[in-house]
């Protein structure tokens, strides 16, 4: 955590402080000592969530997480494969 700022420098400076802050990346905000939020800009926020599918109301675990996009090259061969050759041991 490099990019850090505590709750009273954010009361005495207000936005200028997240703002000048931001410049440097994500801005990590510590509360009684405690890490309690992180800020992004507005273009990092977008790179991060662009590749998700949005989350609808009503939306059980087991729905979102076969939403997800595949991000895994190997298929069910090669994973049963791998499991069966760490069994093995």
């Amino acid at each position: 955590m490099n990019n850090v700022l505590t709750v009273a420098e954010i009361k005495r400076r207000g936005m200028a402080a997240i703002e000048d802050a931001l410049r440097h990346g994500p801005v990590h905000i510590v509360k009684r000592n405690k890490p309690a939020a992180v800020v992004l800009s507005e273009a990092e926020y977008q790179r991060i969530t662009a590749c998700q599918p949005p989350i609808q109301p009503g939306m059980s675990a087991l729905q979102w997480l076969l939403a997800q996009p595949a991000t895994g090259m190997r298929d069910k061969a090669d994973i049963d494969a791998a499991l069966a050759e760490e069994r093995a041991w």
